[in-house]
This record gives structure tokens, sequence and C-alpha cells, in this order.
């Protein structure tokens, strides 16, 4: 099928079982699923600019299915999210207008591309190792209401975070839903905002940045962090989505079609996070950014004109 927006032809069952796929992991892991659906759309034929537009556009229907779905298994850190979304905003606003230049000196695909390596390469690596050391470590003291996957849990998030929560940098907010006494505001809004500027400008809700930083940075539980992420993900999609049509970033067509998949899959994979704990979680989530890496290198190697 040919999309004259974009100028490219694709399998519209591609995009429907790109879309369904993305949809489970979306819901396991908050994350959005561009890791890998962004790659996967380069790798198909579709320039880095629709790329990024087209990716933020088609979740944000399945995020929303998510969101709603976390919403009612008590996953949804409001207050946390509420104060995300300040620096959500900012960032995406930063990261379109990085595409838009890029766009203009025909470089997009390139940059865009290297760094999207990089990043996800990084990021696998990473939970790879903390989610490996978190499942070997002592368990410590249990509260009497804690179960011992949630206490394990919880106990991965020692180191950094606790420093990062100790950190007397301008006012601070309770946290009593993820179980955080005082956290400076700052931080939260300087998470956010790295959020927003990689979801604006790799595409996605940037899940893949923002839901590691709060697990490991802010401290928040995983199975929280994961709910209260889908939730700024549909900010996030939503907003980024605007600023990128404006920019004549998307093929609406092509997010539709994926749509269609994503819907059903949001809700298998928000189910599904009840039946794992914190490291296994994110140690299932480890080889994926690995996958949307490899789709980046092949599609730069395959080669793309910017539309």
């Amino acid at each position: 099928m040919h999309f004259p927006i974009s100028g490219v032809t694709i399998d519209p069952l591609l995009l429907v079982s790109l879309g369904f796929v993305v949809g489970i992991l979306g819901g396991l892991f908050g994350v959005g699923g561009s890791f890998l659906a962004g790659p996967a759309l380069f790798a198909l034929g579709l320039p880095m600019n629709f790329v990024v537009g087209t990716d933020l556009t088609h979740i944000v229907g399945k995020s929303i299915v998510a969101a709603r779905k976390h919403w009612t298994l008590g996953n949804i850190d409001l207050r946390l999210a509420l104060v995300m979304v300040i620096g959500t905003l900012v960032g995406i606003y930063d990261g379109v207008a990085a595409i838009n230049a890029l766009k203009k000196i025909g470089m997009v695909n390139q940059v865009v591309g290297c760094v999207s390596i990089v990043v996800y390469s990084g990021i696998s690596f990473f939970v790879a190792y903390e989610s490996w050391r978190s499942a070997k470590m002592p368990l410590g003291k249990k509260k009497p209401s804690e179960t011992a996957a949630v206490h394990k849990d919880k106990q991965a998030f020692r180191g950094f975070a606790v420093w990062v929560q100790e950190l007397r940098l301008g006012p601070r907010i309770a946290l009593p839903f993820s179980g955080i006494q005082s956290i400076s505001i700052v931080a939260i809004l300087l998470v956010s905002f790295v959020g927003g500027a990689f979801s604006a400008f790799l595409g996605g809700g940037a899940g893949y940045i923002r839901m590691p930083s709060m697990v490991y940075l802010l401290g928040i539980p995983t199975h929280i962090a994961v709910g209260t992420d889908l939730f700024e993900i549909v900010v996030s999609a939503s907003y980024g989505s605007y600023q990128h049509a404006m920019s004549g970033n998307v093929d609406v067509l092509i997010a539709l079609i994926m749509q269609t998949g994503a819907a059903v899959g949001a809700q298998i994979g928000a189910t599904l996070t009840q039946y794992f704990s914190g490291p296994r979680l994110r140690m299932a989530f480890a080889p994926l950014p690995l996958i949307g890496a490899g789709l980046i290198v092949y599609g730069l190697l395959y080669g793309h004109a910017v539309k």
C-alpha cells in the first residue's frame, strides 16, 4: 500500500502486527514500545522525521488504553505524574525544534539514527546489569505488610536513588503513594524534561528513558513507574504529535493502521505486569532496545532520503 504523505509503500498487515507487538510491550514495560516501533518503521523505509512524528501519533490511543488499565490496577502516582507534566512539555518543545533544524540541513536520518543506536544500546546494557545485580542481592529486613517481590524491588533502589532523594535542591514534595517521604521537585522536573526531549527527538513516549530514570534515579517502585510513565506518555505523545504535525512530520494513515493493533496489545501487556516482579520485569526489558538499535543500523545501511 502506498502512503502519499510520506511517499513510501508498506504492507498494512505489517503495520497492524507491529502496532500489536508495540502495544503489548508498552502495556507491560510502560515504555510505549517506540524503541522497536521507530526503528522498525525506519527499516521499512520511512524517513526519520516521519518515523519520529508518526510513532508519537500512533501511540496516543494505545497509551490511553494502557494507562487506564494501570489506573484500575493502582499503578499510577498521580501527584508525581502532574509534576512531571511540566518538564515533559518543555522538553518536547525543544526536541521538535532540534528535529526541524536537522531536517533543514538534510541530516535528520544520520544524526537521529546514530543517537538512537547509542541511547538504546546504553539503556539495554545498564538495565541488564542492574536487574541481574538486584535479583541476586539479599532482601534485608522486610515490613510485615510487604510481599517478598515488592520488598526485593524496593531494595534495588538504594545507592544513587537515595542520594537523589536527599538532594537539598529547591522545593520538595512527598510522594506517599510511591513510598517516598521527600524528594526535590527539581530532580523530578529534570527527569521529565529529558524524557520529553527524547520523546520529540527520537520518537515515541521516551519511556525507555523516563521509566528507567524514575526507577534508578528517583527510586520509584517498578510497577508504579510503569503506570505513571504511561500516563506521561499520553501527555508527551499528544503534545509531541501536535507539534510534529504542524511541522509536516506525521503520516496520519500509517499511525491509524498501527493503532488498530496497538489498542488490543496494550490491554494484554498491562494485565501481564501483575505476573512479574520488579527485577524480572526489568530483565525482560533489557534485550529489547538492542533489537531497536539493530534495526536502526539496518536502516542506515539500506539508505533513506529525507522527505
